[in-house]
C-alpha cells in the first residue's frame, strides 16, 4: 500500500525593500501613480508589513532629491539602464538610516538581501558597500559637510514649484514646502444623522481612540494619531468616513436647501457628494458625474456604505451634451481638475510626476468646465468652485477672470470674509492642520 504525503508549500517570504525599489522605480522612471503602484506591491505582502512598505515609498519620494544628493556623493557613477531599480534600492536603504528607527545593520542587512529578489546578486558588494560607507559618514559627521545645497535639495521640493511658490507667497513660501512634507493627519467626518460630532467623540474615547481637535466650521474630527477605519465605531454602519477637514468645507459652503436639484461635477471618489447627501437629506436630487468610469465605483461604494442615493454618470464635465437631461441645477460643486498641490503632503508622488508645463494645460481645461457647468446652473442658483491646489492661476485668477468675463457671476463671500476684499478662500497646507484647498462661491444672477 502507498501512503501519499501531502506536501504543504510555504509561501516564500517577500523582501520589502526590493517591492519598496519597485515601486518608486516605477513612480519616477515610469511616471506611474503611487496610489496605483503602492497597492499593487502591497498585495506581494504580508499584513503585518504593509504598514512597512508604505513608510518607506512615501519617505522616499518626500525626501527623493536629498537621497539621491546622498547617494551620488557616494558613487562614482550612477545606475542606468537596466540597473535603475538598484539605485532605488540605495534610495529605500538611505532612507531607512536616516528617517527610521530601524537598526542601521539591519536596514543595510535587508536592503542587501533584496538584491535576490530582484535577481541580481552582483550588485550586493556595491549596494552592500555605498550603504555601509552611508551610516560610517553619518556616524562621522562628513556627509555634506559645509556644503551649501540648492533649494531643490534643502527643501525636497522640484525647482519649478519652489519659484510658483516663492512669487505667489514671498513670506509664506518656507512654510508651506515645510508643512509639505510632514505626514497627514487623520480627520474623520461624522455622518450627523446618527451622532454629533460631540456624540462620537466619545464613542472614540470610549474605544480608547484619541481626539486632537473638533474643527468649529465643520465640525470635523481629528484623530491624534491615524486609526484602522476597522477600529472606528460604526465604521461598517456608515457613522463615520475619512476625509479632510479642508475637503468637508465643501459641503457646508455649497449650502443645499430642501428640494435643490443638485450637481457634484468632477465627484469621485464621492467623499463631498456623500457629505452634502448626509447634510441636507431632503434635496430633491443628486446627480453626480466623473470623466473616468473606474473611479466612480469607489463613488458607488461609498454611498452604498452610507446609504445614500444618488444618480452617478461616467461623463466629460466639459461636455455635457453627452449626459445632460436639459434640467438646470440649484446647485452645482465643481470640484475642479488641477494640479493637487495643496495635497502633496497626502501624495508626495505629485511633485515628481507634475510639470510646470502642466498648469497652463489644467487652467484651460478649468476654463473649459467652469464655462460649461455655468451653463447648467439656474439663474438665482449657486456654484462652489473648489481645487486641492494653492497656485494663484487656478483659483483667484481663475475666478477673477471668470467674473470678467461673465457678468451674470457675482462673488459671493466665504466665512463672512467681504467678497471684494477676498477672491474666494485660499486654505494653505498644514493651515489649521488641513489640506490645501480653494474654494470660491458663485451666483448667478438674473439679468
Amino acid at each position: 500500500m502507498t501512503t501519499k504525503t501531502t506536501q504543504i508549500n510555504k509561501k516564500t517570504p517577500v523582501n520589502i525593500r526590493a517591492l519598496a525599489a519597485k515601486c518608486c522605480y516605477s513612480v519616477i522612471d515610469q511616471g506611474r501613480s503611487l496610489s496605483d503602484e503602492l497597492p499593487k506591491q502591497q498585495d506581494k505582502a504580508d499584513i503585518k508589513d504593509k504598514g512597512l512598505l508604505q513608510e518607506i515609498c512615501y519617505g522616499v519620494l518626500r525626501y527623493l532629491p536629498e537621497l539621491e544628493h546622498d547617494v551620488r556623493t557616494l558613487m562614482q557613477k550612477p545606475l542606468t539602464g537596466k540597473q535603475r531599480v538598484f539605485h532605488f534600492l540605495l534610495l529605500v536603504g538611505v532612507y531607512q538610516i536616516k528617517y527610521m528607527r530601524i537598526p542601521d545593520h539591519a536596514a543595510v542587512s535587508e536592503t542587501v538581501a533584496a538584491t535576490g529578489a530582484l535577481k541580481n546578486r552582483q550588485m550586493k558588494a556595491l549596494i552592500n558597500g555605498v550603504l555601509r560607507n552611508f551610516v560610517r559618514a553619518s556616524e562621522n559627521n562628513t556627509l555634506n559637510k559645509q556644503e551649501t545645497l540648492p533649494a531643490s535639495i534643502e527643501y525636497n521640493h522640484p525647482s519649478w514649484f519652489i519659484k510658483k511658490v516663492q512669487q505667489a507667497y514671498p513670506t509664506k513660501w518656507q512654510q508651506i514646502l515645510t508643512a509639505n512634507q510632514q505626514k497627514p493627519p487623520m480627520w474623520l467626518r461624522v455622518n450627523q444623522k446618527h451622532h454629533s460630532s460631540t456624540e462620537y467623540q466619545s464613542l472614540l474615547t470610549t474605544a480608547e481612540i484619541n481626539v486632537s481637535t473638533i474643527e468649529p466650521l465643520s465640525h470635523a474630527i481629528e484623530l491624534t494619531r491615524p486609526t484602522d477605519v476597522t477600529k472606528l465605531p460604526g465604521f461598517d454602519q456608515g457613522w463615520i468616513s475619512v476625509q479632510d477637514g479642508a475637503a468637508q468645507q465643501a459641503a457646508r459652503l455649497l449650502d443645499c436647501q430642501r428640494g435643490d436639484v443638485v450637481l457634484d461635477c468632477c465627484a469621485a471618489p464621492g467623499g463631498k457628494t456623500c457629505h452634502i447627501l448626509e447634510q441636507t437629506p431632503d434635496i430633491a436630487s443628486m446627480t453626480a458625474i466623473d470623466v473616468e468610469a473606474s473611479r466612480l465605483i469607489r463613488v458607488e461604494e461609498n454611498l452604498t456604505r452610507l446609504g445614500l442615493t444618488a444618480k452617478v454618470i461616467a461623463a466629460d464635465a466639459a461636455n455635457s451634451k453627452t449626459w445632460w437631461d436639459g434640467q438646470q441645477f440649484d446647485r452645482i460643486l465643481l470640484d475642479a481638475p488641477c494640479s493637487g498641490t495643496g495635497v502633496i503632503r497626502r501624495h508626495p508622488d505629485i511633485k515628481w510626476l507634475r510639470k510646470a508645463s502642466d498648469i497652463d494645460t489644467l487652467v484651460t481645461l478649468q476654463q473649459q468646465i467652469l464655462k460649461e457647468t455655468w451653463s447648467l446652473l439656474k439663474p438665482g442658483g449657486t456654484l462652489l468652485y473648489a481645487t486641492c491646489s494653492i497656485l494663484p492661476q487656478e483659483n483667484s485668477e481663475q475666478i477673477k477672470q471668470f467674473i470678467k468675463n461673465n457678468t451674470d457671476a457675482k462673488l459671493l463671500s466665504v466665512n463672512d470674509k467681504p467678497a471684494e476684499e477676498f477672491i474666494g478662500w485660499q486654505l494653505l497646507p498644514g493651515e489649521n492642520n488641513m489640506d490645501g484647498f480653494y474654494y470660491a462661491k458663485l451666483l448667478k444672477t438674473i439679468l
